[in-house]
């Protein structure tokens, strides 16, 4: 997207160094299981303004005092979780990037969550492809004169806060043997926390513990990983550890809630240039003529799961519980990366910081590159130039 430094890169690249950057990034940690593109993408100013300035409507409204209010349904109540805080330490919003009718780039939001990312795999990808690839040092995948320095002790404010690294795990059911084990292993490496099993921890009374030798250790927070979406029926794991649900001796980071709260039941609340329309099917009056130009969405659902591309009526109509689903314009990608056989369709993901007692701060983003249908790695597995990378700006 910024001619220049397409130009060269394309020029420079080799398989070999491709090879090395897959080497390098593993390297010391662990296999990655998910595609990483061949390539960052190079963010031109003019669209790097314009991210910025959507991702603020969307925090001005989840900012608002009646967002809890407005959101209260969006959360299922056999996963709520008691002791929510006023706030998300997290925010991620997904943007495909298109054209508008004047055939300049914008940002469309697609998917946005009140949960972690690859917070800590992103520096160490954005260090890896600036070493392997000779990248100019003017180039950053940070935002506002942010530095890496600064990003890695906001990012340790936020999780581990006034408590001793040892008293803080980030969690996930079989947590190393997770597709994005590898950012477990980078956090718990930059920050000196533990990274625990759901079945590594103790429940006794209202206190939770994890056992480090032969020592028993309390835990005060907990980096929350788990998705209670992806463990639909198998609530029988916290049997033989605690129950997320119940009322607990222990600091949320992020509190559960805010998974369902911010997700795609924010949507049809949003009207901006940079949020496609987007309706609860409940509350659809009429069936839009053009379905051609519309995409359904189930609210609880995770990685694209469950969402129909090409909708019709019956599919609309079939539908038992249309207060669970979200009928939404469809945005269309411009393929606007190069790569040497073609054009590749972007997403970026803005990532924001938000600690306690201060203000949201976006921070870093992921950016994703996609020739399939969707953007998700199991539509993109038979190409190249395709997968996980960062977006560098100057």
């Amino acid at each position: 997207m910024i001619e220049h430094y397409r130009n060269k890169f394309n020029h420079s690249f080799t398989e070999e160094k491709y090879a090395d950057f897959l080497a390098a990034i593993e390297k010391g940690f662990t296999k990655v299981p998910f595609r990483l593109a061949e390539t960052p993408v190079f963010i031109p100013e003019d669209l790097k303004q314009q991210l910025i300035e959507a991702g603020e409507e969307i925090i001005s409204l989840i900012k608002q005092p009646n967002f809890k209010t407005r959101t209260n349904n969006a959360i299922p109540e056999k996963w709520r979780v008691p002791d929510e805080n006023e706030h998300p330490h997290f925010l991620t919003f997904d943007f495909g990037i298109c054209k508008d009718e004047q055939g300049k780039l914008i940002p469309k939001l697609i998917e946005m969550q009140g949960f972690p990312s690859l917070y800590a795999f992103q520096p160490h990808l954005n260090k890896t492809y600036q070493k392997t690839f000779e990248l100019p040092e003017n180039l950053t995948p940070y935002f506002k004169g942010l530095t890496e320095e600064e990003y890695i002790d906001l990012f340790k404010q936020v999780i581990v806060g006034n408590h001793q690294p040892h008293e803080v795990a980030l969690m996930d059911t079989d947590a190393h043997h997770q597709k994005t084990a590898i950012d477990f292993l980078i956090t718990a490496q930059l920050l000196g926390i533990k990274v625990l099993s759901l079945t590594d921890i103790i429940k006794e009374g209202n206190n939770l513990f994890y056992e480090d030798g032969e020592k028993k250790i309390q835990l005060k927070r907990i980096y929350n990983r788990l998705i209670f979406d992806e463990i639909e029926g198998q609530t029988s794991l916290f049997a033989d550890s605690f129950d997320p649900r119940e009322k607990l001796n222990i600091e949320w980071i992020t509190h559960p809630n805010w998974f369902y709260r911010i997700s795609k039941y924010t949507m049809p609340f949003l009207k901006s240039k940079f949020v496609p329309e987007t309706h609860f099917l409940n509350t659809l009056n009429n069936i839009p003529a053009n379905l051609e130009n519309y995409v359904l969405k189930p609210l609880f659902s995770f990685a694209g799961m469950g969402v129909i591309i090409d909708v019709t009526a019956d599919d609309i109509c079939n539908i038992n519980d249309p207060e669970n689903w979200i009928l939404q314009k469809k945005v269309i990608y411009e393929p606007v990366v190069q790569s040497p056989d073609g054009g590749v369709k972007v997403e970026i993901r803005l990532m924001y910081l938000w600690a306690d007692d201060a203000e949201p701060k976006l921070c870093i983003n992921l950016t994703r590159l996609s020739r399939g249908k969707m953007i998700g790695v199991r539509y993109n597995q038979d190409f190249n130039w395709v997968g996980g990378t960062i977006g560098l700006m100057e």
